[in-house]
């Protein structure tokens, strides 16, 4: 039995190793897991808050603005004209003359709850309607 030292080169010369240490890659990456997993969700949290009134400036008017309202028992008109839910869209291309792209003022008792006021303005966006401004009151602004 014999033992073979040297392969015939110069036995200084050391083999490379072509082999990648991926240890410490895993170990990086594990530690970004569960950073990222201890932070999505305090990125994500759901606060309650009371929105304040717009103190925004007046933006001026059209000469002849289409106004839908909501009435506190959820009727709907347009201008002074009660409208059936159903008939919203025709009413509203009578109004307007078919113009899609005339902006609809929307104005909403604030007894109404965000659900109705949402359904009118899916009613609204599904007739093709997509400028929607929502009309409030305007806040006394407080000086600094």
């Amino acid at each position: 039995m014999g033992m073979r030292l040297s392969s015939g080169s110069n036995s200084d010369d050391l083999d490379v190793l072509h082999e990648i240490n991926v240890t410490p890659f895993i170990d990086v990456i594990l530690v970004l897991l569960i950073i990222f997993m201890v932070a999505a969700p305090l990125a994500t949290v759901d606060i309650g808050v009371n929105l304040p009134a717009s103190s925004a400036p007046e933006q001026p008017r059209p000469d002849k603005p289409v106004f839908v309202t909501i009435k506190p028992d959820a009727t709907i008109a347009i201008g002074e004209t009660i409208v059936p839910r159903g008939e919203l869209a025709s009413a509203l291309e009578a109004a307007t003359n078919a113009h899609k792209d005339e902006t609809i003022f929307v104005r909403g008792d604030k007894s109404i709850s965000y659900g109705q006021l949402m359904e009118v303005m899916n009613v609204l966006r599904d007739a093709g309607y997509l400028k929607l401004a929502l009309v409030g009151l305007e806040s006394p602004t407080t000086k600094r």
